[in-house]
């Protein structure tokens, strides 16, 4: 009888779990190797602590919403699709919910159960579990033989890397996989924040502080070239140094280069009506109010934290009266509305962001298989490859289908075994 495969995973976030589960055959003898004192220590954050797992949605869906290296995915989100993902996962015994935009959430609203789950279905497939930080992965003629840690050296047929990429680095994501990577000869593309909230140039954020905005578009114009690089409809927020909230995680995405004022953001407050019917809602309001001072004239059309921004930016005088606003002021408030201006000053550090964009080059990696292209039998899921997606549940999507296919295909015998 052959030997079974040995296969190590480094690293024991989304990638890994899954990664273990998926090479725990029967021709497979599997150890996850994490530093943390406990795994998926990441995964138990994401979502705001309800795990946003996948996006219920087709392989094309999917594909439109990763501007990082889309095409390199499709072998693997053929693989292992978000209904597969979800089945899996409700094979476990956890039910699983659809949000608003298809985004996928246990029932129960805890990661733990995600986190839970997975875990014990790799115990229960004999996965072996090892607490302690890999410090070099080891090869021999261009083939991988090993691991190495502080305490001891382990021999292997498979190494798959799932070290994760920089962001919330209290998590574990520290770079080491890059490290690793670029020791064997690969190409790390340059790392920056991505799914970040950012900082605006304007003051007045802070005065909205908490706000939550829903409902509203968004667009982001390149002013380098006028173009529009990102529009969307949903939820942002303001805080105290500018603009977070899902669409402007989204919008994060595209900004690669942030260049003093080259990024300029417009809310769009009432997207459901055009400027006219606008000004009819404003002239009905304000019949209603025409011997009240202009700023307290809003309330039925804003929330409050933004009504004294709105008052002074519109540059009407507070205390004038509703039956004294003019018509060219009433139009400058209704242009206001439709687009409020922010300018971007920076993204917030990756260790703010919920995933980095950049990593191992795709250029080096089998889509077929996630197997280098360098070293033989080296494998690569999750974030730490050069592909990065949209908020929406894309993301976990990606590090789960990766982990599948990279798994499977470390777990198939070569000709050599």
């Amino acid at each position: 009888m052959a030997e079974k495969i040995k296969i190590a995973i480094i690293g024991a976030g989304a990638a890994g779990l899954m990664a273990a589960v998926n090479a725990a055959e029967e021709n497979t003898e599997v150890t996850v190797f994490e530093k943390n004192d406990r795994p998926g220590k990441k995964l138990l954050i994401t979502g705001k602590g309800r795990c946003n797992l996948t996006n219920n949605s087709d392989i094309q869906n999917i594909i439109e919403n990763i501007p990082t290296n889309p095409r390199f995915l499709y072998a693997a989100l053929s693989a292992f699709t978000p209904m597969q993902l979800m089945q899996y996962f409700e094979s476990l015994g956890v039910p699983l919910k659809t949000e608003r935009g298809n985004r996928v959430f246990p029932v129960s609203d805890k990661s733990c159960d995600i986190v839970n789950a997975i875990v014990a279905d790799a115990k229960r497939k004999g996965v072996r579990f090892i607490y302690e930080k890999v410090s070099e992965i080891l090869t021999e003629n261009g083939t991988v033989t090993g691991v190495k840690c502080s305490s001891k050296t382990y021999g292997f047929d498979r190494v798959i890397l799932a070290t994760g990429g920089m962001s919330y680095p209290a998590t574990g994501s520290t770079g080491d996989g890059y490290r690793f990577a670029r020791a064997l000869g690969h190409t790390v593309t340059p790392v920056s924040p991505s799914l970040v909230p950012m900082e605006t140039e304007e003051r007045w954020p802070k005065e909205a502080m908490g706000l939550s905005l829903k409902n509203v578009s968004l667009t982001v114009i390149d002013t380098a070239n006028g173009k529009k690089i990102y529009d969307d409809f949903g939820e942002m927020l303001f805080t105290h140094f500018g603009v977070s909230g899902p669409m402007i995680l989204s919008a994060s995405s595209i900004i690669r280069k942030v260049e003093p004022k080259r990024y300029k953001i417009y809310i769009d407050l009432k997207p459901a009506l055009d400027e006219k019917t606008l000004e009819k809602r404003i002239l009905s309001d304000f019949a209603e109010n025409s011997n009240r001072d202009f700023k307290n004239s809003l309330n039925r059309l804003l929330p409050s934290k933004l009504i004294p921004v709105i008052v002074r930016l519109s540059e009407i005088p507070p205390d004038k009266k509703i039956n004294s606003v003019t018509k060219e002021e009433r139009k400058t408030l209704v242009h206001l509305l439709k687009n409020l201006e922010l300018t971007v000053k920076r993204l917030r550090p990756i260790d703010e962001a919920i995933i980095t964009s950049g990593g191992i080059s795709t250029k080096e990696i089998n889509p077929r298989t996630m197997e280098s292209k360098i070293i033989k039998n080296l494998y690569f899921a999750g974030e730490i490859i050069d592909c990065d997606a949209y908020t929406g549940g894309y993301n976990l999507q990606i590090a789960f289908s990766s982990a599948a296919l990279a798994a499977k295909s470390a777990a198939e015998r070569n000709y050599d075994d």
